[in-house]
C-alpha cells in the first residue's frame, strides 16, 4: 500500500511562508495524481490542490490560488505545497494523499493512501 509523510508545518505570522513536503514510501508518487487538503478545528476537511500525474497540470481551490503551488520532485519521491501570503483562515491540519489515480478529480476513488498530517498555524 505504501506510506506517505507529511512535513514542514508551524507557526508562522500572517503574510509568511511555508513548505509542506508529501515524502512516500513505497509510493512512486510521479505515477499518480497528488492531493493537498486541510481541516481547520471545526470545520470540514476541504481540498486545496492537486497535480496531475498525466500531465502535470495543478488545480487549487479559489480562496489559494495565486499564493499557493504545487510542485514534484520526482528524484525526491516528495510533492510539495509552497504557501506564500499565508492568513490565519489557512490555519489547519494539512493532509497529503493519493487515490492511484493519475488525473485529478473532485472525488477520491476507494483505494486512498493518507498522512498523518502537519498542522498549520498562521497567527501573530
Amino acid at each position: 500500500q505504501g506510506q506517505l509523510e507529511e512535513s514542514g508545518g508551524g507557526l508562522v505570522q500572517p503574510g509568511g511562508s511555508l513548505r509542506l513536503s508529501c515524502a512516500a514510501s513505497e509510493i512512486t508518487l510521479d505515477a499518480y495524481a497528488v492531493y493537498w487538503f486541510r481541516q481547520a478545528p471545526g470545520k470540514e476537511r476541504e481540498d486545496v490542490s492537486c497535480i496531475n500525474s498525466s500531465d502535470g497540470r495543478t488545480y487549487y481551490r479559489e480562496s489559494v490560488k495565486g499564493r499557493f503551488t504545487i510542485s514534484r520532485d520526482n528524484a525526491k519521491n516528495t510533492v510539495y505545497l509552497q504557501m506564500n501570503s499565508l492568513k490565519p483562515e489557512d490555519t489547519a491540519v494539512y493532509y497529503c494523499a493519493t487515490d492511484f489515480d493519475i488525473t485529478c478529480s473532485t472525488g477520491l476513488a476507494t483505494r486512498q493512501v493518507w498522512g498523518q498530517g502537519t498542522l498549520v498555524t498562521v497567527s501573530s
